[in-house]
């Protein structure tokens, strides 16, 4: 993906291409990410935290990130700069490296997209659940200008994203390529 290194935004939360999270940005140092980005119209890295990795030897970061830009931003009421990302591409981050502020960085290469042969059809009620979140959480379909629930791709991202499980797992289900194991995990869950 890149020969140079790219800032790293680690996080409880994940997401995942073509998703949208919206951030409150404070510190220091992810205030300069943003505007360098903005700037210089690139994005960063939105990665998962590993709470029992090691801080010091950036253990703290899993490696399946996603590669995202700002699509748009504004002064909070409180002073404070928000932002709202959209997801690109998974990429599997190597060699972090720590600026003189605490900005990680690290080299990043594109994961494959998942491959998943899943119809339609093959959604319900998974598809419904979700439709079902998004009218009761409007905050984050706010986020969205289109949704796709008719998208199985689309629709295990978004869940992925969602579900209340540590970030080794959402690790697992990407390394495994996603689909067939999270719609099966998905159906054990919701049926």
């Amino acid at each position: 993906m890149s020969k140079t290194p790219i800032p790293l935004f680690p996080l409880s939360a994940h997401l995942l291409p073509e998703g949208r999270m919206a951030l409150r940005i404070f510190e220091p140092r992810y205030t300069r990410m943003v505007k360098q980005a903005c700037a210089e119209n690139k994005g960063f890295v939105m990665c998962m935290l590993n709470a029992s990795g090691d801080k010091s030897r950036n253990e703290h970061i899993y490696p399946i990130g996603t590669y995202a830009k700002v699509v748009d931003f504004d002064l909070l009421d409180d002073g404070l700069l928000g932002i709202k990302v959209a997801g690109l591409e998974l990429v599997e981050v190597t060699d972090i490296a720590v600026e003189s502020d605490g900005l990680r960085t690290g080299h990043c290469h594109s994961v494959a997209p998942w491959n998943c042969e899943i119809s339609p059809q093959q959604l319900a009620p998974i598809n419904e659940r979700l439709k079902e979140i998004f009218a009761k959480y409007t905050e984050i379909a706010s986020l969205y200008e289109e949704t796709r629930f008719d998208d199985p791709m689309w629709v295990l991202r978004r869940w992925l994203e969602l579900l209340p499980v540590d970030g080794g797992q959402k690790q697992q289900f990407l390394r495994e390529g996603g689909g067939k194991s999270l719609l099966n995990y998905l159906y054990a869950l919701i049926r």
